[in-house]
């Protein structure tokens, strides 16, 4: 059960919503209001708002509700930080909205691609982490590992024997993580 308020200024528009939202057996709606400052009240999963987005409460530490907004606003990383998963226009569709607020609700952001693209050009790049100790052959072993190939193709493909491909593998796998140093003994005890 998704918990829903919608806040819009328009009377015929909350009235389209609710609605639309009574219509759908998944949603408890909360209320329908003109504004957000039931909010903290209620504190709904999802907010479905016909609001711009300087009307939008910033998240607390405790409570950040995924809002779906009815608006001609573009995307920005604001909005995403305030918690916006979804920027639907006014026309939208009921289908649409209803898969907007769905999609909000299981922690989904719905946004078209000519949207995206300027949202990730505006994030800044980390560097990477460090470089790499790993020599180029090791390198081509991992990235044919990483694309499922099997020990035997990698070994024929690259003209290196299965064994070479095999250790390898263990050296640089994600399961082995534990420090460098001698092999743990593995001692076998008899049950008395």
């Amino acid at each position: 059960m998704i918990r829903l308020m919608i806040a819009a200024p328009a009377a015929v528009t909350r009235a389209g919503l609710e609605a639309l939202a009574a219509s759908n057996p998944h949603i408890q709606l909360l209320g329908a209001f003109d504004d957000l400052t039931s909010l903290e009240a209620l504190r709904p999963e999802v907010v479905l708002a016909a609001l711009p987005l300087p009307a939008l409460s910033p998240p607390s530490d405790d409570y950040a509700p995924a809002y779906v907004l009815l608006s001609d606003a573009p995307w920005t990383a604001e909005a995403v930080r305030f918690g916006v998963r979804a920027i639907l226009p006014r026309d939208a569709s009921a289908a649409e909205i209803m898969a907007a607020v769905d999609s909000a609700a299981a922690g989904l952001a719905v946004i078209p691609p000519h949207d995206l693209e300027p949202l990730l050009a505006a994030t800044p790049v980390s560097a990477p982490a460090e470089p790499s100790n790993l020599t180029p052959r090791e390198l081509e072993v991992l990235r044919m590992m990483a694309e499922g190939a099997a020990n035997k193709a990698i070994a024929f493909a690259l003209d290196i024997s299965e064994h070479t491909v095999k250790s390898t593998s263990p050296r640089y796998s994600p399961s082995s993580t534990r420090a460098p140093g001698p092999k743990p003994s593995r001692s076998v005890s008899a049950a008395g």
